[in-house]
């Protein structure tokens, strides 16, 4: 059967049973594995004792969809035996196979086993498919013969020449001998390496993050010495952890095989496990735990751990979704394999004191200003500022210790449930927005605020939860079935005029007061579990705490939250926000910075529930009016975002055009003015629209959609 776990989707980890069809391949073991994109190649194994196969098979995972397929047999040679143990390694559009174990006997009851060194490259498809089996020619000394080794492939970046790499196996005995082979000039090779090599292995799993091979694992020697009776070998599971440098060739022990873990913080000995990398965590999973290669003296292992390996990268920019007077909506890229956030805004604004303590003493700043909307309008968003700040030491309120050494973790997981089937995912022709976002920006003669939408096809789920303090904050986690929700917030130039006149417009820079260092102090909005919060306040910490996140202390303690006060955000106010992502190793770095401002009462809320609607020749847009109109609503514009020479010098100061003004709550956009368009690539290819509100005190917040498209479109063609 095939059960697929999904790692970090949830609050907690989901096993799922898949409807799969098609040719379904008999169940086996030991056999070959690897995963192009979402398909996924399963070559040979065991069906039963004595029986081994050299079927290849192929899941669609997408659409849970089985395939056998055949290859064609090489020009010189046979194909590939039924084996067991092999390696199948994935490097481009190419497979490695390399080695196994073969049953010599026509009986399967009657097992003659043969180690295998034969060395074949399967040829794939794009997407679906293979070409066929081939031996390459290759130079050098073939490794020797063995079964349940590993084999790993990794590329230096500034060499660029990608290399496999086995490791140890089985013989008759355990190996640990470690081969290369340049897989461009097809030369095998027996690298030198430095540091304690790990005991002869096989059956352990070997995965590369980064630079480094880490193996865990597998059955090894009984006695100390590694040595082998010469009777039957006395072998044990270890739980035994090493990596190689790759660029090095130097191996570092991080748990030693006669390591005692009383109070188990680290996985047991196991073998026979699997192992997969996920960004810069390692999850294993299973194997079984034994002192003695004997049946009934062994037992399955069902837990599933996971190694950080470092500290996670810096998220994306924080970007806005939505923003009132006194509350942003904010999200920001979700980072793999993480534990939560650390979000924290800095305020131009004097910050009120705690307990006799002053604030930051910050000045206001001065308000953007534009000219109104008539005619010929001008829209700008306000500059996002650029600036990489890294944290060095922090543990947050989750008990998250920093540490340079990567961490074990075990992880809970719920029950295999069965789903239903699932279908392949189609291009809808009407597409749903809810709206859900805004972008801080000028379009009145006092104050502006652009909004920035969601596309959505469905409706979508809310969940979540802040981490240590639920009542001042939430958070929501939405899911998008049919299409991608994306958000961006880019500095932004609009230029406005006639249904397809365009024309630039400078954006009005912000004059900043001089601030000295010291009072620019950064504080904690909250640790979240998800990649969005909506935020109306942040802590104020005491004097002695300020700006703890950029101490570098060793060991530095995050303030419990429910002890500190709480400041409320104001009207017509900039924040600064940066996020960074938390992990077993601790707190990373810190995002670049985003500048938000919050509205100003009076103006019109944003137009909702837009929907896009595509024709032979144009497309229709449509919209709700704002729930909060603040009055009579006098007219809308629509924008569309152009190409234009300013993108090729500035790629995310985006171009507008209006395409429509009037009190109609849905417009045409031609197959003429869609020529025009700028494919925006922030995150998926998309075509931006903005549609905003006007009362008596001119326009309010702009819904900002994204039109995903699955092709990049020819010019004159929708």
């Amino acid at each position: 059967a095939l059960i697929i776990l999904f790692l970090g989707l949830a609050p907690s980890e989901l096993w799922f049973l898949p409807a799969v069809r098609g040719d379904i391949p008999p169940g086996c073991a030991a056999h070959g594995f690897v995963c192009d994109g979402t398909r996924i190649l399963v070559f040979g194994g065991m069906v039963e004792y004595g029986r081994y196969s050299n079927d290849l098979y192929e899941l669609q995972a997408s659409r849970w969809l089985w395939k056998k397929v055949k290859p064609q047999a090489p020009s010189t040679g046979s194909p590939p035996c039924p084996r067991l143990g092999h390696s199948f390694s994935l490097y481009g559009n190419k497979c490695y196979l390399f080695g196994g174990l073969a049953n010599e006997s026509e009986d399967s009851n009657n097992n003659i086993p043969r180690y295998l060194n034969d060395f074949y490259e399967l040829e794939l498809q794009h997407g679906s498919g293979v070409v066929g089996w081939s031996i390459p020619v290759t130079k050098g000394i073939l490794p020797s013969p063995r079964e349940s080794h590993t084999a790993i492939v990794y590329c230096r970046k500034d060499l660029g020449n990608p290399k496999m790499y086995i490791f140890g196996g089985m013989c008759g005995c355990r190996l640990n001998d470690l081969w290369e082979l340049d897989i461009e000039t097809m030369t095998w090779s027996r690298p030198e390496t430095k540091g304690t090599v790990p005991l002869p292995r096989s059956l352990h799993t070997a995965n590369v993050i980064g630079n480094k091979m880490y193996v865990f694992g597998g059955w090894v020697p009984q006695s100390a010495g590694g040595e082998i009776s010469a009777h039957d070998g006395e072998w044990k599971c270890t739980g035994s952890f090493s990596y190689l440098n790759l660029d090095t060739t130097e191996w570092i022990g991080l748990i030693s095989d006669c390591q005692e873990d009383k109070s188990n913080l680290l996985p047991g000995p196991r073998a026979g496990h699997c192992a997969v990398a996920v960004g810069t965590r390692l999850y294993i999973w299973s194997g079984r735990d034994g002192y003695r290669k004997a049946w009934n003296n062994q037992v399955c292992c069902k837990d599933l751990w996971y190694l950080d390996t470092e500290k996670p990268p810096a998220p994306s920019q924080v970007q806005l979704i939505r923003a009132t007077t006194n509350s942003f909506q904010v999200k920001w890229d979700e980072v793999p394999t993480v534990e939560g956030y650390l979000l924290q805004l800095h305020a131009d604004l004097p910050v009120p004191s705690v307990a006799g303590i002053p604030g930051t003493g910050v000045p206001e700043t001065s308000v953007l200003s534009s000219q109104g909307i008539e005619g010929n309008e001008k829209v700008a968003a306000p500059e996002n500022k650029i600036t990489q700040e890294t944290m060095k030491n922090h543990a947050d309120a989750t008990g998250f210790k920093e540490s340079n050494a990567p961490s074990l973790l075990p992880v809970c997981t719920s029950s295999p449930q069965t789903s239903a089937n699932v279908g392949e995912l189609h291009d809808l022709d009407k597409r749903t927005v809810n709206p859900d976002a805004s972008v801080s920006s000028t379009v009145s003669s006092t104050q502006t605020m652009v909004t920035q939408q969601a596309v959505k096809t469905e409706s979508s789920s809310t969940n979540g939860a802040v981490v240590k303090d639920e009542t001042s904050l939430t958070t929501f986690n939405s899911k998008s079935e049919a299409a991608e929700t994306t958000y961006v917030m880019p500095p932004t130039r609009v230029n406005t005029g006639q249904t397809n006149d365009s024309h630039s417009s400078k954006t009005p820079q912000r004059q900043m007061a001089p601030v000295k260092t010291r009072d620019r102090q950064w504080y904690d909005v909250g640790i979240f579990k998800n990649n969005s919060a909506v935020v109306s306040q942040f802590y104020l910490l005491p004097e002695e705490t300020l700006n703890i996140s950029n101490k570098v202390m060793e060991g530095a303690d995050v303030p419990d939250y429910r002890l500190l006060k709480k400041q409320d955000l104001f009207p017509g106010t900039v924040y600064r926000f940066r996020v960074a992502a938390i992990n077993g190793c601790g707190v990373g770095p810190f995002s670049k910075i985003s500048e938000f401002k919050t509205c100003i009462p009076g103006f019109p809320g944003a137009p909702s529930t837009v929907k896009i609607t595509k024709s032979v020749d144009c497309i229709h847009l449509s919209w709700e009016p704002p729930a909060s109109p603040s009055g009579n609503i006098l007219e809308y514009s629509a924008y569309l975002a152009i190409r234009s020479t300013q993108l090729q010098e500035n790629p995310s100061q985006l171009v507008f055009m209006r395409i429509y003004c009037g009190l109609k709550t849905s417009c045409i956009v031609t197959a003429a003015q869609l020529s025009n368009a700028h494919v925006d690539y922030t995150s998926r290819p998309a075509i931006v629209f903005r549609i905003s509100a006007k009362n008596e005190r001119g326009y309010g917040p702009a819904t900002q959609v994204r039109w995903l498209q699955g092709k990049v479109h020819v010019q004159g063609s929708i």
